[in-house]
C-alpha cells in the first residue's frame, strides 16, 4: 500500500480540498482542548467491551499511554498538514491496531463516538453559517482517516493470509506484526 497515493486518491473522492486543510487548522483553536474529554469517553466506551477491554488492560500501564497517544491522534487532526507523513502514520495506527486482533468493528463504531462528541462541541462552540463548513470539513478529514485506518487492516489481512495463516484473526495479526517489522 502506498500511503501517500491512496491518501491523494481519498482526498479526490471526498472532495477535500487546501481550504478543508486550512479550516480544519483554524479549528484546531476550539477542538484541540476538548482532546482529553473525548479521550476519556473513546476508552471508557471500549473499556464497557469484554474483549477491547481486555486488550487495553493487558499491559499496565497502556491506557494511560494511549490517552496521550489519542490526545496526539486528534490534535493531528487539526493540524492542517494532510502529506504523504500523515498517511503513514495512519497506516501505522492500523498495523498497530490489527497486530493486537483490533479490526473494524471495534474502530468503527468507536469512532462513531469521537465523531458524535466533536460535531456536538462544534455546534457548541460555533454560531452561524460557520459551523456548516466546519462540520463538512470535519467529515471529510474523518472519512479519510477511518479509510487509511482500514486499508492497513486490508494490507494486514492479505499480509497474513500470504504467510499461511488461514484464521482470518491470526491472519490479521501476524501481518500486521510482519508489516511493523523493521
Amino acid at each position: 500500500m502506498d500511503p501517500s497515493g491512496l491518501l491523494d486518491l481519498l482526498k479526490r473522492r471526498t472532495g477535500f480540498t487546501e481550504a478543508h486543510a486550512a479550516l480544519l487548522k483554524d479549528l484546531g483553536a476550539v477542538m484541540v482542548p476538548i482532546a482529553p474529554e473525548v479521550a476519556l469517553a473513546f476508552y471508557d466506551y471500549l473499556g464497557r467491551d469484554g474483549e477491547l477491554a481486555a486488550i487495553l488492560h493487558a499491559v499496565p500501564g497502556r491506557v494511560e499511554r494511549l490517552y496521550g497517544t489519542f490526545a496526539e491522534w486528534y490534535r493531528e487532526l487539526f493540524s492542517g498538514a494532510y502529506d504523504r507523513a500523515y498517511a503513514e502514520r495512519r497506516r501505522r495506527i492500523g498495523l498497530v491496531h490489527a497486530r493486537l486482533g483490533i479490526g473494524p468493528k471495534a474502530i468503527i463504531p468507536a469512532m462513531g463516538l469521537v465523531q458524535e462528541l466533536s460535531l456536538e462541541h462544534l455546534r457548541t462552540a460555533l454560531r452561524g453559517p460557520e459551523v456548516f463548513g466546519a462540520v463538512e470539513a470535519f467529515e471529510k478529514i474523518l472519512a479519510i482517516e477511518l479509510a487509511l485506518v482500514e486499508e492497513s487492516y486490508f494490507e494486514a489481512l492479505s499480509s497474513g493470509l500470504a504467510l499461511g495463516h488461514r484464521d482470518l484473526v491470526e491472519a490479521l495479526k501476524a501481518g500486521a506484526k510482519a508489516l511493523l517489522a523493521p
